[in-house]
């Protein structure tokens, strides 16, 4: 049978279902009351007289009200009686509404139904095709979004032939021609052309949806299914966003998989194209094409999944405070109001969003911020300051890293998990791909897209390709994605704050480097995140044993007894009513941050600690942004002093400055056994009749100068500067005067040493502490750390300290002086 008799039999045998069911529908709309006692839907009627408008809404818990059996047929043969709703909806419109323009086409226009509330929702594995033709409602997240085209619904064709027009030809899903030409003398079936000027059409978009992470089985990858959207319904969605569709299963059929129409047949064999007299086989080869089919859901309405907490409008910057607390129930008020007067309400809700990891308050404290986010900024010249707030938590394993962006991925509507080893450039940011039948390329977004206005949390970050690395930093930054692929340019917005966590280089987090020592990162990337948190894992009693109590509690199930201030819920509400403030920075906080940055960069000049990165105006925009978030966090539409003071103690707490330990020296007896010996000797003589007590005595003096033996990182680094720079002076020199002697005996370097620091000294006690100390460095700086190299007399370098106590130095030449 061909597809085309479909339509001319339709309108040769009436359908009396669907004839009473628009009779019925059409009453409902005429006569169905709210609570107000008046006629609900006679407004919305009047409304598509407007040229713009076509879609009438319409409640399907009202239709059940009024009708059981009229809503039992929409559900089981919606798609059999779609067309007679419309037609209700265009009889209403005729009748009711007065025409805004008398002289305009009105019968031309057709109008729409959208059902919304429908009771039940499906999951896509649940599509199969006893769904097919029934009014359901699914779920899923947007990812790809096609170009709105326009879509033939009603053909008119001329006859090529007689002349004579064909009006109303349905087209199934592709373009249908007429069976046969409707005058009797005429008998063409091929010869037609399309009237365009009098033929109707309608926005066509079409949009894949993908299975949420919660609804996927393990084991499996997520399914998606393509949505048809047409008239209004286009252009509502955004790749990205959960929503529910409402509408109906079809099959429509595969027209990528057709061939040109009146190609010639194939009359060659497939399976041996070098024999051409093995004659014809199979039909395709004869000229029959195979019409395959698959199954597609053409959508009536369109409803953002849990609009209040599901994710943010893209009106969001138009929304205040006061229109969601008109669209807020009494009871959610009332709670959001009494957690703005809470003191402790930062610390509590760090405690009720994280109860099942232990420690790390600072670390919650920044997640927490970052869930508020700064205020976003458009100056002047148009340029675009972000307000997301990005933090890099660099940590050793088992630190529960990955557990905290689990935690953040699952309370957080919007929000995207991923790992930096199995991520492309082109699975963060979009990716440029070509469509299966109109072969037009089109963009399927990332994870940074899908995740906009929310949170992307990038688990395994320094095990990422540095390619991979570099697509994200106008996205960490700019907060845009510039494409330019296959004729394809466009900037998409990428508004998203990025949560990543990485792991140290050699598996531990060596303390004696700097941060970008113990990271395989670049530094722009690191001057992108506004907060690094640097987790160690230390042997602690009291903290080991609490963690411990902890996991055991979680494995169980004991975590019941733990007691959180607010619920989950309670705090995503807070969060998300928080969001809409945009505090505004005061006199007195604007010049407590102009202060603040003008100290941490006279720090940084001064080389003041080891820095892990340039102190840049990012740094300024981190702490701006961390303030306006402690603002939106009291509900305040002011920055004031005191969230400042928060946001530097945080920033400081985030570890800018790697604290270096303490350099301690190997114990050597033989460098200063003499020492303790005289120490010894000279106590016992000062008095002969020594007590057991003066015997301990003793011992503690004898044990002084070990205690002496440990020195702070910075004065050992300036130690250690100042010997290498009289050393290559000492150098230079003997080079300018001609002299060939190589490098410069230990002795002399001590002996120079003590001279330069005898205005410090006043006992002869402190003159051998000071020796010890010099010598204790010099062989640190000879035999562990390799920057002096010893020579013996016959010009060899010496490996062992016993070789000869008092080698000749030369500087390494590769050591540069930090």
């Amino acid at each position: 049978m061909d597809l085309g008799d479909v339509p001319a039999r339709r309108q040769n045998v009436p359908d009396e279902v669907g004839r009473q069911c628009q009779k019925i529908f059409q009453d409902f709309l005429n006569e169905f009351k709210d609570e107000d006692g008046e006629v609900k839907y006679l407004e919305p009627i009047k409304e598509l007289t407007n040229i713009e408008r076509s879609t009438l809404e319409v409640s399907f818990e009202d239709l059940e009200k009024y009708n059981q059996m009229l809503s039992t047929t929409v559900i089981e043969e919606y798609y059999r009686v779609y067309p007679f709703l419309c037609t209700a909806i265009a009889n209403l419109v005729k009748d009711r509404a007065a025409p805004v323009n008398p002289g305009s086409h009105k019968e031309s226009r057709q109008f729409y139904v959208s059902l919304i509330d429908v009771p039940t929702r499906h999951k896509l594995r649940e599509l199969t095709t006893a769904k097919i033709g029934t009014l359901i409602r699914i779920s899923g997240q947007v990812v790809r979004t096609h170009p709105v085209h326009p879509e033939l619904v009603y053909g008119n064709f001329l006859c090529l032939d007689c002349n004579t027009t064909i009006q109303k030809v349905e087209q199934q899903f592709k373009f249908t021609l007429p069976t046969i030409c409707t005058n009797p003398v005429c008998t063409n079936r091929r010869r037609f052309m399309l009237d365009c000027d009098k033929s109707e059409f309608v926005d066509f978009q079409k949009v894949r949806i993908q299975e949420t992470q919660e609804e996927l089985p393990r084991g499996c990858i997520p399914r998606s299914l393509e949505i048809i959207l047409r008239a209004e319904a286009v252009e509502t969605v955004q790749a990205g966003d959960r929503y529910d569709f409402t509408g109906t299963l079809i099959v429509v059929p595969d027209v990528g998989a057709l061939a040109v129409p009146g190609a010639k047949a194939d009359t060659g064999s497939r399976h041996k194209k070098g024999e051409q007299d093995e004659g014809v086989r199979g039909l395709k080869a004869l000229g029959v094409r195979d019409l395959n089919y698959r199954m597609a859901f053409l959508a009536c309405s369109v409803t953002n999944t849990n609009s209040r907490f599901g994710g943010i409008d893209s009106g969001l910057e138009e929304i205040s405070p006061e229109m969601m607390k008109n669209h807020m129930p009494a009871d959610e008020w009332n709670k959001i109001y009494d957690m703005s007067k809470d003191k402790k309400l930062y610390q509590n809700i760090v405690s009720s969003l994280f109860p099942a990891i232990h420690g790390n308050d600072e670390v919650k404290k920044g997640v927490v911020l970052m869930l508020f986010g700064g205020v976003p900024k458009t100056t002047t010249e148009g340029t675009t300051l972000r307000g997301d707030i990005n933090i890099c938590i660099v940590g050793d394993p088992s630190t529960a890293k990955s557990q905290l962006l689990k935690q953040v991925a699952e309370i957080t509507p919007r929000a995207i998990y991923t790992s930096g080893k199995a991520s492309s450039a082109a699975g963060l940011t979009a990716a440029v791909v070509r469509d299966e039948e109109s072969q037009d390329f089109v963009i399927e977004a990332g994870a940074l897209m899908l995740a906009d206005n929310g949170i992307c949390c990038i688990d395994e970050f320094d095990k990422m390709d540095p390619k991979d690395q570099v697509a994200i930093h106008e996205a960490m930054e700019q907060q845009t994605i510039s494409i330019a692929k296959a004729g394809v340019r466009a900037t998409l917005n990428a508004r998203t704050s990025i949560l990543a966590a990485a792991n140290p280089m050699g598996g531990r987090y060596d303390r004696s480097k700097s941060l970008q020592q113990n990271v395989h990162l670049t530094a722009p990337i690191m001057s992108r995140f506004d907060l690094f948190f640097i987790l160690v894992d230390e042997c602690n009693e009291i903290v080991d044993n609490a963690i411990a109590k902890k996991i055991v509690d979680l494995h169980s199930n004991n975590l019941v007894t733990i007691e959180t201030i607010y619920t989950q819920q309670e705090v995503l509400r807070y969060i998300n009513f928080a969001r809409h403030f945009k505090p505004q920075i005061n006199a007195g906080a604007g010049e407590l941050l102009i202060n603040t940055y003008t100290d941490m960069r006279q720090r940084e000049g001064r080389g003041g600690g080891k820095s892990t990165w340039r102190v840049t105006v990012r740094q300024l925009e981190s702490l701006v942004r961390l303030s306006e978030a402690l603002a939106k966090l009291e509900c305040q539409d002011e920055v004031t002093e005191n969230h400042v003071k928060e946001a530097r103690r945080l920033l400081s707490k985030s570890i800018v400055r790697v604290e270096q330990p303490d350099i301690e020296f190997e114990e050597d007896h033989a460098m200063n056994g003499d020492h303790v010996q005289d120490a010894i000797e000279d106590a016992l003589n000062g008095d002969h009749n020594a007590t057991n007590g003066d015997a301990s005595e003793v011992d503690e003096e004898a044990a002084q100068p070990k205690k002496k033996m440990t020195m702070s990182y910075e004065e050992y680094k300036n130690l250690t500067n100042m010997l290498v720079i009289y050393m290559r002076n000492e150098e230079s020199q003997l080079e300018s005067e001609g002299e060939m002697k190589e490098g410069i005996k230990k002795d002399e370097v001590v002996a120079w040493y003590l001279d330069k620091v005898q205005d410090q000294i006043d006992t002869e006690e402190e003159l051998m502490d000071r020796k010890g100390v010099i010598e204790k460095v010099l062989d640190r700086l000879i035999y562990t750390d390799r920057i002096l190299i010893p020579i013996s007399s016959n010009k060899k370098v010496l490996v062992d300290r016993e070789e000869d106590p008092n080698p000749t130095l030369v500087v390494h030449p590769n050591y540069i002086i930090e």
